[in-house]
């Protein structure tokens, strides 16, 4: 489990979000913090994967936080969730190594995406010393969420990102499985699958099906 702490000063929010993270399979949150002091503290005393954090907090700056932390040699991944658009805060953020910046307000389907594609990289970390060029950019374009203009046509953003985290829970799906988990289809299933499949995100394997019969299977890239 990616364990999550979010960092957010409006209780309402803080709680919305919370939620949402515990909603994405693979997130659990560790703790909800609502100023720079009481973050700080926790990610001294819990270990932590992901912060989600708020730049305007009550007792500073987000970026003051985040470059307290890289000072002190954390390598915490963060995910920048503000209204902050300042071109300065962007840059500065980028340069401190945020993995996703993400404008409020937005849905639930933005930050499922971003957390979605979070888990790929970070899964894509663990287990191994060594990558290879191939493994290294598909690492880092896993952090950029997919955007409907490089879908083919009648495929859409927020499916696509379930057909991912059914295969990344599942580690295989056909296209029946997969339309199952989904309630579609099953040529809607093999249409994304095999999206994937021509993407290089998946593999596809032959096995014997339920009643005997051979059928393909799709397998996320180690």
């Amino acid at each position: 489990m990616i364990r999550t702490l979010v960092v957010e000063d409006e209780k309402v929010a803080a709680q919305a979000h919370a939620q949402y993270v515990r909603e994405v399979p693979g997130f659990e949150v560790a703790a909800v913090a609502m100023s720079a002091q009481e973050a700080a503290r926790v990610l001294r005393e819990e270990a932590i994967d992901l912060v989600l954090l708020d730049m305007h907090l009550p007792d500073g700056h987000g970026l003051e936080l985040l470059r307290r932390l890289r000072a002190a040699g954390s390598r915490v991944d963060v995910i920048a969730v503000t209204s902050a658009r300042d071109v300065e805060i962007v840059r500065d953020a980028v340069a401190q190594g945020v993995v996703g910046y993400l404008i409020k307000p937005f849905a639930f389907g933005a930050l499922r995406e971003r957390l979605t594609a979070y888990r790929t990289f970070h899964e894509g970390l663990q287990g191994t010393e060594d990558l290879d060029q191939g493994a290294v950019d598909r690492m880092l374009e896993s952090l950029r969420p997919v955007t409907r203009s490089g879908l083919p046509k009648g495929l859409g953003v927020e499916t696509l990102q379930q057909v991912k985290a059914v295969l990344a829970e599942h580690g295989a799906a056909s296209a029946g499985e997969l339309a199952e988990h989904l309630g579609s289809s099953r040529v809607t299933a093999r249409r994304y699958l095999e999206h994937l499949a021509e993407t290089g995100e998946v593999e596809r394997v032959t096995r014997l099906g339920r009643a005997g019969r051979p059928e393909v299977e799709y397998r996320p890239r180690a």
